[in-house]
């Protein structure tokens, strides 16, 4: 089977799981090559295999304009388009010689780039080979001195690092709460939970960022399962000191309004502060119960349904009442733990975006 030459752009991305705009897909000799440090979608090499061997243009000239056929993935949880780019790299001599000098110098760059983030402790666990990918799916963008970098009640769209400089975490009143530096993260919260971001942080000095957008982050927690634990442990953290008073009070029972606190943030405060009781959760005709023993998920239903997918049922409740009663009695305490809870929030997380609930 022949094969056609051609180098593909992505040109629209509405929730694909895998890949961004902008980047390239590339067909040589007979060779796929993806973007790098991407999985291989195979959706999305069967559809380039057939438009690279079936004899369809990939471009035309229509009243003396060039015009570019749009080609479709989809099939699975998203779809991407994307369009020829050109043939080939280079032809002439010079022209090689001149790509080379810039590749050899993006290696460059992402190799410097790649030991900056060795410095920071949350990738201390990952392998110098990693570390590269990692890199290359990192951008640095530079925020002048009082820039809000994100702002309370957007959507959560990027995890950032901060490489140089100093920013701050404000209050409703623009109160500092906390000073963020070089190696600390923020924006974690809200890819994890889905929730908006819950306040402003601007930079309080010129500040260098590493930015890393929703669909990148998902990815790398699949892929080095290090950073899951740390993501997962810092968020613990940050949601325990933000709801300090919550989490008081938690420990006398509680009653409130899903739409104040998502199931999502009450079950993370029970597990962090090793809480024992039940949490109910009613909305119209749904009622659910969870019950946790020393912040251990053991029981979980929802209507009729029970454990692991009970649970990933009631952390997609939008609206409604719920109660945590403190205690257990003997009984239910023997029940046991259903599943490692990093790993039921990760997979109800994953779950709930990938329904675009």
């Amino acid at each position: 089977m022949r094969f056609r030459n051609g180098i593909f752009i992505i040109t629209e991305d509405n929730h694909c799981p895998l890949y961004n705009v902008g980047e390239e897909l590339k067909i040589h000799e007979g060779i796929l090559t993806l973007p790098v440090a991407k999985p291989t979608c195979m959706t999305l090499a069967d559809v380039l295999v057939r438009v690279a061997s079936e004899d369809e243009s990939y471009e035309w000239v229509q009243d003396g304009e060039r015009k570019k056929t749009k080609f479709d993935c989809g099939g699975c949880t998203g779809l991407i388009r994307f369009e020829f780019k050109k043939e080939k790299g280079f032809e002439t001599l010079q022209m090689k010689l001149l790509a080379a000098s810039e590749r050899k110098e993006k290696i460059k760059n992402v190799a410097r780039f790649a030991g900056l983030l060795r410095t920071i402790e949350i990738f201390e666990p990952l392998k110098d080979d990693d570390l590269l990918d990692l890199a290359t799916l990192l951008k640095l963008n530079d925020y002048p001195w009082g820039f809000p970098i994100v702002q309370k009640g957007d959507p959560g769209v990027n995890l950032y690092i901060v490489m140089e400089g100093k920013v701050e975490v404000l209050d409703d009143q623009g109160i500092t709460l906390a000073e963020l530096r070089h190696g600390d993260v923020f924006g974690e919260m809200s890819l994890l939970s889905g929730d908006p971001v819950t306040t402003t942080i601007i930079a309080s000095e010129p500040s260098r960022m590493a930015v890393m957008n929703q669909k990148d982050f998902r990815h790398i927690l699949t892929r080095f399962p290090a950073l899951q634990v740390f993501f997962y442990k810092l968020l613990v953290n940050r949601i325990t000191a933000i709801n300090l008073q919550r989490a008081e009070e938690l420990a006398s029972g509680m009653v409130g309004q899903i739409a104040d606190i998502p199931i999502v943030e009450l079950c993370q405060m029970i597990n962090s502060n090793q809480k024992t009781g039940s949490l109910k959760i009613e909305h119209d005709e749904i009622r659910a119960l969870l019950m946790f023993d020393e912040g251990e998920l053991i029981h979980a239903e929802f209507q009729n349904e029970k454990g692991k997918e009970a649970f990933f049922k009631c952390l997609g409740v939008k609206r409604g009442r719920f109660k945590f009663t403190q205690g257990l009695s003997v009984a239910q305490r023997q029940k046991n733990v259903i599943g490692g809870f990093m790993g039921l929030i990760m997979e109800g997380m994953k779950r709930i975006d990938d329904s675009g609930e």
